[in-house]
């Protein structure tokens, strides 16, 4: 059965779409540079050119396909709510069109609540599908909520090599789950290829611990083999930072929103930690073969 990846170029599109052609599985992949992902074509998928959210493109990609595995792209613009429900419509309307029947999506923890940032748009992309699974558009829907990304990290490493540190607007006993997105990609392989089900059905995807900030600190020093602290900081502190880092204000108030979402417990998981959703990649093994190379 063929799949279509919307987004098969970023952390997990790309390692989902790896890890399907190495089982031998038809891939169709939407990509809005062809050449990026030239070596994936080379490898049998078939490339849509184009935009994930033109209904023109989507109705080309969906050609044959029985599996959908959608990820809404990070595309931060003022209306980013409203763009991902609009396109998450248009994906709707293409399945019904073609007859896909299956669809996994990639979600977040904390789509279960409201006031929690980008998440916002993914809780609005979950209603859209699951409406559309209400009305006999899918037999079955898999929202995949997965926790922290543990590669956030890559973008500290700048403060951790200069300074020692890295900084957020939370405590530093905090605990949150964090997952490598090698992991969330196995986890979407395992879903796709599964015998098909019916109904809707929430994943959470761990990771393999929760983690404070404090105990993140502490395992960077010791896989970097340097100093590291985490410093937790005030929001406005933070709201300063990224601006002066070229952040756009809807942006800056739209992740301080998942910050106090995190503080307040909004961003929690809604599924309990259990052996489905807890994931292999350890942060310190993480840490080894991605941070340590990556600072040099």
């Amino acid at each position: 059965m063929t799949t279509l990846i919307n987004t098969p170029n970023g952390n997990i599109g790309r390692a989902l779409a790896e890890q399907l052609l190495d089982a031998g599985e038809p891939l169709v992949l939407i990509q809005r540079s062809p050449e990026k992902v030239a070596d994936l074509a080379a490898r049998g998928a078939r490339v849509v050119a184009g935009s994930t959210d033109d209904p023109a493109v989507l109705a080309r990609a969906f050609e044959g396909v029985g599996r959908l595995f959608w990820l809404t792209p990070p595309v931060y613009q003022p209306d980013f709510v409203a763009w991902a429900e609009r396109t998450a419509r248009a994906a709707v309307d293409a399945a019904k069109q073609h007859g896909v029947r299956r669809a996994v999506l990639l979600s977040s923890v904390g789509a279960h609540s409201e006031r929690v940032g980008p998440v916002n748009a993914l809780a609005r992309v979950e209603a859209v599908f699951r409406a559309a699974l209400e009305d006999g558009v899918f037999d079955e829907v898999v929202a995949l909520r997965p926790a922290f990304f543990m590669e956030n990290l890559l973008r500290d490493l700048g403060t951790i090599g200069d300074h020692g540190a890295f900084y957020a607007p939370l405590g530093e006993d905090t605990k949150i789950p964090m997952v490598a997105t090698r992991d969330i990609a196995a986890t979407a392989a395992e879903e796709l290829r599964r015998a098909p089900g019916e109904g809707w059905r929430v994943r959470g995807v761990h990771g393999p611990a929760d983690l404070s900030h404090r105990e993140v600190a502490e395992t960077l020093s010791r896989v970097l083999e340097r100093e590291v602290r985490f410093v937790s900081v005030p929001e406005e502190a933070a709201r300063k930072s990224m601006g002066e880092a070229g952040m756009p204000g809807f942006v800056t108030e739209m992740f301080l929103e998942m910050y106090e979402g995190i503080r307040e417990g909004r961003m929690s998981p809604q599924t309990p930690r259990s052996a489905e959703t807890t994931t292999p990649t350890d942060l310190a093994t993480f840490a080894r073969e991605v941070l340590r190379p990556a600072l040099g």
